[in-house]
């Protein structure tokens, strides 16, 4: 295995990562500046009222993007495997 490889693996691993941590995290952004937006305008400044919406949105997105989630990280998965099988062939 050379440098060559291992940055592919390592690049790969972290594209994966990135689609993996994105429609949950972009969920929590948009939830979190729609509730300061909300409390600024209202002046209510309230922690759960900060906190809650995000979790429920967290917990909404990472059930809905599972399978999604499921399949990458799986495919990623046979595809390091299948890597590492073939350096120990060679």
């Amino acid at each position: 295995m050379n440098e060559a490889d291992v940055a592919a693996v390592l690049r790969d691993g972290l594209l994966v990562a990135l689609r993996l941590a994105g429609p949950p995290l972009a969920a929590g952004l948009v939830i979190g500046a729609l509730v300061s937006l909300l409390q600024a305008v209202t002046q209510i400044q309230e922690a759960t009222l900060a906190f809650v919406p995000k979790a429920v949105a967290l917990a909404v997105m990472l059930a809905l993007t599972a399978p999604f989630m499921f399949a990458t990280l799986s495919g990623y998965t046979h595809r390091l495997m299948d890597r590492i099988i073939a350096i120990g062939a060679s």
